[in-house]
């Protein structure tokens, strides 16, 4: 971790011991976009952590962009940094494939996939490997390429690996070159994160359903939530093709994600996805340089006293993260500029030194 971070890190534990209490808390204000809003004073809680932390933070220089706390599906608390603000789209990197997983739930609940078993060749009839052909790539199944597992040579944490995900920008043909990548394992032996197994996934549901996937997401995901400030894009400046993009979305409709998690697939009484999906989805099937991993979620503990709680996350470089914590009925959202930096981890902390620990003698 950069030295920078650990300054901010020890800055950030001393303002919560030792800062002085000037934060002004508001509860967010109601919009007519589906969300109930609530006080965090009526929940009878210590706030002491939650108003020195932000104290804290008014002076000190951080990339976070947005701060967004729900508990109980209430809207407790919400803050913004740096010009963003409740109505601005937010890149979120790859925590697009977080909701990527469910639409895949989404397309098998529909009947358009029968079976993340299925090998990826039943849906994705172009295009086709052409180069370094292996039986393995037969192999390949769907539930491969949502838990980073498909064998190919793709690893974007690997600056060596042909399927890095920089180098794949740099092609024409983005879903081909990765289907002509050779096979460094068995699909199903060892995981490696791979933006373009989740790119190919958003192709899948795309061939499948006969719907671009901005589509289909807006349809069978969006709609339902009342997410409608949205859109699809990426920092290449090469045409890319829909499944390629990514989402731009805001604040509270990445909480709106989160909600639906915690709610096993609900929102306000609506399935949207199978309550089987989601527990699927988020259910450690592997792990990726040690971490819990499911269908394009984490599972990430947290210890606080003598408790371990497991969040599901969804995170995306620079700082993007959704994260849900069943035990306490919490979603915890972030957004931030720290792109490639070690600064996008500060909002574990905050998690961890501030809400939990505001929280935790509710359960």
């Amino acid at each position: 971790m950069k030295k920078q971070t650990l300054l901010f890190f020890c800055l950030f534990l001393l303002a919560v011991c030792n800062g002085q209490d000037s934060y002004q808390y508001a509860q967010p204000e109601a919009l007519s976009d589906g969300w109930k809003t609530g006080n965090l004073t009526s929940h009878e809680l210590d706030t002491t952590r939650i108003s020195k932390f932000f104290t804290q933070l008014s002076t000190a220089e951080h990339k976070l962009h947005s701060v967004l706390l729900v508990k109980s599906n209430a809207l407790l608390l919400e803050e913004y940094f740096d010009n963003h603000s409740v109505n601005l789209p937010h890149d979120l990197r790859s925590t697009t494939k977080s909701i990527r997983a469910l639409l895949m739930g989404i397309a098998i609940d529909q009947g358009f996939i029968e079976s993340v078993n299925d090998p990826i060749t039943k849906y994705l009839k172009h295009p086709v490997a052409k180069k370094n052909l292996d039986s393995r790539k037969e192999q390949i199944t769907i539930k491969h390429l949502l838990t980073m597992s498909s064998g190919l040579e793709c690893n974007d944490w690997d600056r060596k690996s042909k399927g890095q995900e920089d180098k794949v920008y740099k092609k024409s043909d983005w879903l081909q070159y990765t289907l002509d990548l050779p096979m460094a394992n068995t699909p199903g032996v060892v995981a490696t994160y791979c933006s373009m197994g989740a790119i190919m996934v958003a192709e899948i549901i795309a061939q499948a359903s006969g719907m671009p996937i901005d589509q289909f997401a807006q349809e069978y995901l969006f709609n339902p939530l009342g997410i409608t400030n949205i859109s699809w894009g990426h920092t290449s400046k090469k045409e890319i093709i829909p499944s390629g993009k990514r989402l731009y979305m805001t604040s509270r409709d990445m909480a709106k994600i989160g909600q639906l998690v915690l709610n096993q697939g609900k929102w306000n009484n609506k399935q949207i996805v199978s309550q089987q999906w989601i527990a699927e989805a988020t259910a450690t099937k592997t792990k990726i340089s040690g971490t819990e991993y499911g269908y394009f979620w984490w599972n990430i503990s947290f210890k606080i006293n003598n408790d371990l709680l497991v969040a599901k996350v969804a995170t995306g470089n620079g700082g993007q993260y959704i994260m849900v914590l069943p035990e306490l009925e919490l979603v915890a959202v972030f957004t931030g500029g720290a792109y490639n930096s070690q600064q996008d981890k500060l909002p574990f902390a905050i998690v961890k030194d501030v809400f939990l620990h505001t929280f935790i003698n509710e359960k």
